[in-house]
């Protein structure tokens, strides 16, 4: 599933630039949903101050130093400025990614990839930021027809109920209308179809297991 802010590490992944690299992913192949918001390209060793967390790192590893200490450090610092992912381009710096490397951020929780083959950096920056792009405007039109939709519905003397079921087709989730003490006052489902399963469930079940969750963690 893509984020609203940005596409996932996997997907990143299978853009035509870097899976011309022939990608391999050798730490946090379990963190690959995370959130690509920006791509950027650097080989200085205090890169990591130059991020705002969320960006697909890309380097040769010339800044990544030469002792496992400094390796280790490097690492650390992208992981906890929140970068998406760490990919190394190997050749210019290494053979083969070093264990320290390896090991810390697999330990941190960071996506690391080695590239096999040499790809531009700048093909690889293009798409990414291309892909994200589209993904914003194609998140701006479906919000404009869910609000063409639901004006529609209410000039045309629809109420609340039926503005909950625009709500619940366009989420393909039911949607829930309650007073701010938590009663429930209207339940929509989505459409029945092949791609909203939800709706094969009754609402009213799911809210009671809402409001399950939410009395436990209150009790808690």
């Amino acid at each position: 599933m893509e984020s609203q802010d940005g596409i996932t590490v996997q997907r990143a992944l299978e853009l035509p630039g870097l899976r011309a690299g022939l990608p391999e992913v050798v730490a946090g192949a379990d963190r690959l949903n995370r959130t690509v918001r920006w791509v950027h390209a650097g080989e200085v060793p205090n890169i990591a101050s130059l991020l705002k967390g969320g960006e697909l790192l890309l380097t040769t590893g010339l800044g990544l130093g030469t002792r496992p200490a400094e390796q280790r450090a490097f690492v650390r610092t992208l992981a906890e400025r929140g970068i998406a992912a760490l990919v190394v381009e190997l050749g210019p710096r290494f053979d083969r990614l070093p264990a320290t490397l390896v090991e810390t951020a697999g330990a941190a929780g960071l996506p690391l990839v080695q590239l096999h083959r040499e790809v531009p950096f700048v093909t690889v920056t293009e798409e990414v930021h291309t892909e994200i792009v589209n993904g914003h405007y194609a998140l701006l039109r479906r919000a404009e027809e869910v609000h063409r939709r639901c004006t529609e519905a209410l000039l045309g003397g629809g109420g609340v109920p039926q503005v909950l079921r625009i709500l619940a087709d366009f989420a393909a989730n039911p949607v829930f209308l309650e007073t701010a003490a938590g009663q429930l006052l209207y339940a929509a489902a989505p459409a029945a179809g092949p791609a909203t399963a939800p709706a094969a469930v009754d609402p009213l079940q799911i809210w009671e297991g809402l409001r399950g969750q939410r009395a436990a963690r209150a009790a808690g």
